[in-house]
C-alpha cells in the first residue's frame, strides 16, 4: 500500500541530511579585509605622495596646491558621494526638508533615501527628526553645525580643483 500524503517520511540521513542551523555553522572567514570607515580613506598611494611631495609621484595626479596636497585628495567621501552631497545642499537651502520632499526632488526610492541619511546622520552631518504633522507621521532632516562646516570645506575643495583645472587649460 501507497504512503499518504502529508504523512511523516523518514528519510535516510545519507541521503538526506537535516539543515545545520546558523549558530552550528563554522565560522566562515571573509574574502576581503573589512571596509573602512565612512569618510576620508587613505591607501598607501597617498602616504607615499604625501611624504615625497613631489607633483608627478604615484597616487598623485596634476600639480599639488600649496600645502603640496592635490585638492581631491582632501574631498570626504562621506560628503561627496553624489546622492548624499544632494541631499546636503537642498536640506541647505531649505534648512529643513521633510523625508517625502527630498524624495521626489531627488528622485530616489524611500529606501535608498533611507540608507543615505543612515550614512549622514551616523557621520553626524544631519539631524533626522520624526514626529507627527496632524495625523501623518514625518520625518524631517537638518543640517548640524558640523554639516555646514563639511558643505563648505567640500565646495572650498571643488573650487581649488576647478581653479588648477582652469590655471591647466591657460583660461
Amino acid at each position: 500500500m501507497g504512503q499518504r500524503r502529508g504523512a511523516l517520511v523518514r528519510r535516510h540521513p545519507a541521503r538526506h541530511p537535516r539543515p545545520v542551523p546558523a549558530h552550528r555553522r563554522p565560522a566562515v572567514r571573509p574574502r576581503h579585509p573589512p571596509r573602512p570607515p565612512a569618510g576620508r580613506r587613505t591607501t598607501p598611494a597617498d602616504t607615499s605622495a604625501e611624504s615625497s611631495g613631489s607633483p608627478g609621484s604615484p597616487g598623485s595626479s596634476g600639480s599639488p596646491d600649496e600645502a603640496g596636497q592635490h585638492p581631491t585628495k582632501a574631498l570626504d567621501d562621506t560628503v561627496h558621494q553624489r546622492v548624499r552631497l544632494s541631499i546636503l545642499t537642498v536640506v541647505h537651502q531649505a534648512r529643513r526638508a521633510e523625508f517625502g520632499f527630498l524624495r521626489t526632488a531627488l528622485d530616489l526610492t524611500a529606501g535608498n533615501l533611507g540608507q543615505h541619511l543612515t550614512v549622514l546622520e551616523k557621520a553626524g552631518l544631519v539631524a533626522v527628526e520624526k514626529g507627527y504633522e496632524g495625523r501623518r507621521p514625518r520625518t524631517w532632516i537638518t543640517l548640524t553645525p558640523a554639516d555646514e562646516h563639511a558643505l563648505r570645506e567640500e565646495v572650498a575643495q571643488l573650487k581649488r580643483l576647478i581653479r588648477q583645472i582652469e590655471a591647466a587649460d591657460g583660461t
